[in-house]
């Protein structure tokens, strides 16, 4: 093979093994030094584990908007339904309006992402729990978010996002990562070429991760693509989504987990000895009574359906949520 074959051949494989779920990132945390003193917050979570498989688009509002760096602190004051951006050693300069007027243009410019990581406590980009000052100096007992998270929030409400700290509990992470990709699947493979058909393809693949996280959302959806009469197919697919966004925005807890995983071990009914079976069984009443990680059910039903299961339970996304390398080392211990 001739050298230019070499890298043409390497080109491709590059591209293919480019990650194709983007998703956006404040800045500090991939190592930019934006942060108010010149220093950065890089997360080694997001730069060694997600990126197998996200693409960052990295953001600062607050430089975006013309702050320099370094710059005074700022933080949030007045009432915390609208708070005000102030610098921490000036309380009479108000710096909203200059803050929004550095991001507003940027945000119609996110829609091509598949969720957001974001800076913890910071009064730009803190998801939740962003302290909001009073006159005397002491922070509200109300908490809120930072002025840019609050407007990605509501310029993309069904976006997942999350503050980089949480991401450090595994059954937070493993409930933003796949929610990133249900995101993703769902604008893939129904949004870009709607159909019903479509809609029922997708939503049986999600059945078992539904109904892991929601029962009754699970049997709602279900009802809502096998009854529709009156709604268009544009109003069915975004109240559709809606749910479906809903339905997964909370970790799913362990009795559901074990519902699911027992529904699924039906599917090997005939193709295991009473004696496997039993097995089985028990380790999935072990998980249920917080003796055993998620991960032990799940690859001892995976092995068994691998062998004997049929195409259907093989295409559910329960099984694999995300790829198996950005996993937590030990799931829902």
């Amino acid at each position: 093979m001739n050298n230019q074959s070499t890298i043409a051949t390497d080109k491709v494989k590059n591209e293919i093994n480019q990650p194709s779920i983007q998703v956006g990132i404040s800045a500090c945390l991939v190592g930019n030094e934006v942060r108010y003193n010149g220093g950065h917050t890089q997360s080694r979570l997001c730069l060694d584990l997600l990126s197998q498989c996200f693409k960052f688009t990295s953001f600062c509002p607050e430089v975006e908007a013309g702050f320099g760096i370094p710059r005074p602190t700022m933080r949030l004051t007045g009432d915390p339904t609208s708070p005000q951006l102030v610098f921490s050693n000036d309380s009479t300069s108000d710096l909203t309006a200059q803050l929004v007027k550095g991001f507003e243009k940027k945000l119609p410019e996110m829609g091509h992402l598949d969720g957001y990581i974001l800076m913890k406590n910071s009064p730009s980009c803190g998801l939740e729990r962003v302290k909001v000052y009073q006159p005397n100096g002491h922070p509200h007992q109300i908490r809120t978010a930072g002025v840019f998270a609050k407007a990605l929030k509501e310029q993309y409400p069904l976006m997942p996002i999350e503050e980089e700290g949480r991401l450090h509990d595994d059954k937070l992470f493993d409930n933003f990562v796949l929610r990133v990709y249900a995101y993703s699947n769902f604008r893939k493979e129904v949004l870009e070429q709607p159909s019903l058909h479509k809609l029922m393809v997708f939503h049986s693949r999600y059945k078992y991760l539904l109904m892991a996280h929601n029962q009754d959302k699970c049997r709602t959806l279900g009802r809502l693509l096998g009854a529709n009469k009156n709604e268009s197919l544009e109003e069915l697919t975004h109240t559709y989504f809606s749910s479906f966004i809903e339905a997964l925005s909370k970790p799913a807890s362990r009795k559901n987990h074990a519902n699911a995983l027992f529904h699924i071990l039906g599917y090997l009914k005939g193709n295991l000895s009473s004696m496997g079976r039993e097995h089985i069984v028990e380790i999935i009443h072990n998980y249920n009574k917080g003796l055993t990680p998620l991960t032990t059910p799940l690859t001892l039903l995976k092995h068994h359906l691998m062998q004997h299961g049929s195409a259907y339970i093989k295409d559910q996304r329960y099984l694999e949520p995300y790829p198996e390398k950005i996993s937590p080392m030990v799931r829902y211990l």
